[in-house]
């Protein structure tokens, strides 16, 4: 995983048992099966088969056989192989292989709640709000209001409306409530946006009503 617009770390995993002098070694790290993110040629930083969206955009780390992908955007999420060939009588001999699976991660702002009316509330009547947070990525899981009065809390999952943006990928998300106006008792209502296992919840001000 890494944060957008941050450095992404790929290891090819090579424990080097043989300490195989890098001069006698090919590394290449490909994207899927055609384009080429980064070449050592023998010793030597190699950029004539690179794909153009990666040229002065990678580092390798030789000593921890690890790449450095600067500046990794939501395009650049996939799967990604280290191969690594061993100069053998003259013909070049593959000696390691390996993959791995880069996820982009963007922080959503903090969901917030805006009213969808104007004027006073009436008791009985309706109360609209929406819970609003953008600029994350991955897509969220789901936004949940919670209502909480009288030491009771009840949760509430409405339809959250997503929105990507076509040029920088990230997410916007909306959802909207719409529930009777609370009579007599102090009522705190906040938004949860669920992110997924791994990456937890973001919850917004409470509103008190």
């Amino acid at each position: 995983k890494s944060f957008l617009n941050h450095t992404a770390y790929l290891s090819c995993y090579f424990p080097n048992s043989q300490k195989t002098d890098i001069k006698d070694l090919r590394v290449f790290w490909q994207k899927g099966d055609i384009e080429v993110v980064h070449e050592v040629y023998y010793g030597q930083e190699k950029h004539d088969n690179l794909s153009p969206k990666y040229i002065n955009r990678t580092k390798m780390d030789m000593d921890k056989w690890t790449l450095q992908l600067l500046n990794a955007g939501v395009v650049d999420e996939g799967q990604y192989r280290c191969i690594i060939q061993h100069r053998d009588k003259g013909s070049p001999k593959v000696i390691h292989t390996s993959e791995c699976l880069l996820h982009i991660i963007a922080n959503y702002s903090q969901p917030e709640i805006a009213w969808l009316h104007t004027g006073e509330l009436q008791p009985s009547k309706y109360l609209n709000l929406s819970c609003s947070s953008s600029g994350g990525y991955p897509e969220p899981k789901q936004m949940t209001w919670l209502i909480s009065h009288e030491n009771k809390t009840s949760r509430l999952t409405h339809h959250m409306d997503v929105s990507q943006d076509a040029v920088t990928k990230l997410y916007n998300v909306t959802s909207k409530l719409n529930i009777t106006v609370p009579t007599n008792t102090r009522t705190n209502i906040s938004c949860l946006l669920h992110l997924g296992e791994q990456l937890g919840s973001l919850v917004s001000v409470p509103l008190w009503i």
